[in-house]
């Protein structure tokens, strides 16, 4: 590995990475770059490949070719358990949450890879007083909560991993407005304290405006990159993701 990204060099870079299915490649040279302390939304329609890349920077898959820096660090190849210990954190599409056991146990699994029982500790008080109906539900199943409680058990058990970059997939898809505005809320909070996220969003409006810069990936190709205001007021994401008409 080489060393730790000097000061202002991006948190993470993803250069060139090509990655697929089997005979079916989904991404196609992809370039990105999340900074320190920033939100960086990846919008584009269904089957566009968001998923993937967030599944290959995490070590989900492994790409075909390319790289993925994180800290100056190359993980490319390095496993997800031993990307998680390097500071990043996957809150998948589907929550994926263990239905059968409490959401205790279900939180605690997040902090797996850590070994600091005293940090473990205080970010589970940290992660039940960003989501206090955690706190009351914290012996039930998994499977007995809401959608909306669901996902805020499984930002809370990527944030036991205490992660520098946290990629979520979808978070909105299929919750109540007011739950998507605490956990839009909460984003905005992760990043007033200092962690990254890469967030993955079918809402693109809300995405850009919780999102300090934003990417826009289109049959496995990314067509657009910019900060957050300037994809807002773009013709083409307007009228492709938005159904407004182009700003004058």
């Amino acid at each position: 590995m080489t060393s730790a990204a000097p000061a202002g060099a991006p948190l993470l870079r993803v250069a060139d990475l090509d990655a697929g299915y089997g005979a079916v490649q989904a991404l196609w040279g992809i370039s990105l770059e999340v900074r320190a302390g920033e939100v960086v939304a990846l919008i584009g329609p269904n089957g566009a490949g968001k998923s993937t890349l967030l599944r290959t920077v995490s070590g989900l898959m492994r790409p075909r070719r390319g790289t993925v820096l994180f800290e100056g660090r190359d993980i490319t190849t390095l496993t997800a358990e031993r990307i998680v210990r390097l500071g990043i954190a996957h809150v998948p599409q589907g929550r994926r949450l263990f239905a059968d056991l409490s959401v205790h146990e279900n939180l605690v699994l997040g902090a797996y890879t850590r070994d600091d029982r005293a940090g473990v500790a205080r970010d589970l008080r940290h992660v039940l007083e960003l989501f206090p109906v955690l706190g009351d539900r914290l012996t039930l199943a998994a499977s007995q909560l809401s959608g909306g409680e669901q996902q805020m058990a499984a930002f809370g058990r990527a944030l036991m991993a205490h992660p520098r970059l946290l990629m979520i997939d979808e978070p909105s898809l299929g919750l109540a407005p007011l739950v998507v505005q605490t956990l839009m809320g909460l984003i905005d909070r992760l990043r007033a304290e200092g962690t990254s996220v890469l967030l993955v969003e079918q809402d693109v409006a809300v995405a850009l405006r919780h999102a300090d810069r934003g990417y826009v990936l289109e049959t496995g190709r990314m067509v657009l990159e910019d900060t957050a205001d300037a994809l807002l007021a773009s013709p083409r994401v307007r009228d492709s993701y938005l159904g407004l008409a182009p700003a004058r």
